[in-house]
């Protein structure tokens, strides 16, 4: 009988296992927990929406054009996978109007995008990322930014930058445009031929170009702040006078337009000088006042960020920063009566929220010792026909807390087993220098 067709994980896709999984969740965890103690909830859309949604990111931008996944269902509706988070929570706004202001929101969700595999990017990455709707006040702005520098500072993240611009009103992009398309078309031929088409289509982007060609052409390029409203001018002052009250360090950057057309008043992104210069962006977003109302909504003030977990992991990675312990358990059962001691006693110690594993298939006295050991289990509870006929658990010290050869193993009545064991670990658990317990004192 031949073997069935080998399968591997769709390009630009890859497995998450267990070992780097649990670096995800404490990263989630962290997550959550600084942007929920500024009042953001969290929010789950669906993973599709109608293709209208994203199409309102900007028909020029390449995540329309080019990038998304979209599809006809079996209904005959033309639908497309996320590829990124803004959309949807925009979307969930105009449809349930919620009654509060603002509206502040995070989500955790996978992305997708037809685009060449990167590093810290893949055809479907995740995203952390918040959004707050309903109001115009640019010490919101600043709120959304400082909460992306404590997120990155909370990981361990020293050697980023944050990044600074204005797109000021939809009235001044309009204007600039106008402004920066003359003045790039009277430069077409000094700008990188993949870049010149865009002159028409989106010539902002020309301007994040990272061609070498045409950042030499463009570095006298006209500056949207330069150009900017009086309200423009004034929201844009008390973003950087926030910032620098907050002793957040910003570098004004005025190529840094981004690629989705939904952006006015602030723009912002947080860079990595560990990561290679084209993806070195672990955190951006900025202010979209005017796409709740593209999505039927009324009119709606917006500001948010995203970032992608996959790239920040990386930054992580490379500054030697948020290393996660190896996954372990505090208790291994080792039974050789038959298995029953083993069932009974883990599911009792679980039930008093001690983490306990067991070995299966009826092994060995040696094989389960060497199970308990790889483990990494503080304590193993062993059960042989001795144990059995006296009621009793012998209790085995797998780590050394205590050097003394006599208390390296002891014996305990079954029916005390949890309350033992509970006082075991707590003896053998380390305490800061104050003597508290790490685990339950203040971060």
């Amino acid at each position: 009988m031949s073997a069935g067709p080998s399968f591997s994980a769709p390009v630009g896709t890859r497995d998450v296992l267990p070992g780097e999984a649990a670096r995800w969740e404490r990263l989630i965890a962290t997550f959550a927990g600084l942007i929920e103690r500024a009042g953001y909830g969290l929010l789950h859309t669906p993973l599709f929406e109608d293709l209208g949604v994203f199409q309102r990111l900007g028909e020029g931008t390449d995540v329309v054009r080019k990038e998304m996944y979209d599809f006809e269902d079996k209904g005959g509706r033309r639908v497309a996978l996320r590829p990124e988070g803004t959309a949807s929570v925009t979307r969930a706004y105009a449809q349930h109007r919620p009654q509060v202001n603002p509206w502040k929101i995070w989500y955790l969700t996978p992305a997708f995008r037809y685009e060449r595999p990167q590093a810290g990017r893949y055809r479907q990455h995740h995203q952390v990322g918040v959004e707050a709707l309903g109001s115009p006040d640019p010490d919101l702005d600043v709120e959304v930014i400082a909460l992306g520098h404590e997120y990155l500072a909370a990981l361990g993240l020293r050697r980023v930058t944050l990044l600074f611009n204005s797109l000021g009103t939809p009235a001044d992009r309009v204007a600039y445009i106008d402004l920066l398309r003359g003045w790039l078309t009277d430069r077409l031929g000094d700008l990188d031929p993949d870049d010149r088409a865009r002159v028409e289509t989106n010539p902002m982007r020309v301007l994040d170009s990272k061609r070498a060609a045409t950042r030499d052409a463009t570095a006298d390029a006209p500056r949207i702040t330069d150009h900017l409203s009086p309200d423009a001018a004034r929201h844009f002052e008390r973003v950087l006078e926030g910032l620098r009250a907050l002793e957040i360090d910003v570098v004004l950057e005025p190529r840094l337009v981004r690629g989705l057309d939904y952006y006015n008043h602030s723009l912002f992104e947080f860079t990595s000088d560990v990561l290679d210069t084209a993806q070195a962006a672990v955190l951006g977003g900025g202010r979209y006042d005017g796409l709740v109302e593209a999505l039927g909504g009324p009119p709606t003030p917006g500001v948010g960020f995203g970032s992608g977990i996959e790239r920040v992991l990386l930054a992580c990675d490379a500054e030697g920063v948020f290393d996660v312990p190896e996954p372990s358990v505090d208790v291994f059962v080792v039974d050789v009566t038959g298995g029953d001691a083993a069932r009974d006693l883990t599911v009792e110690l679980r039930r008093t929220g001690i983490a306990a594993d067991r070995a299966f298939d009826a092994r060995s006295m040696r094989a389960q010792m060497k199970a308990a050991d790889r483990s990494g289990a503080a304590l193993a509870l062993i059960v042989g026909p001795k144990e059995a006929a006296g009621g009793q658990v012998t209790v085995r010290d797998l780590r050394g807390h205590d050097h003394r050869p006599d208390d390296a193993q002891t014996t305990i009545a079954r029916d005390q087993v949890a309350v033992r064991v509970n006082e075991l670990l707590a003896a053998a658990r380390p305490t800061s220098p104050s003597g508290a317990d790490p685990a339950t004192e203040e971060r």
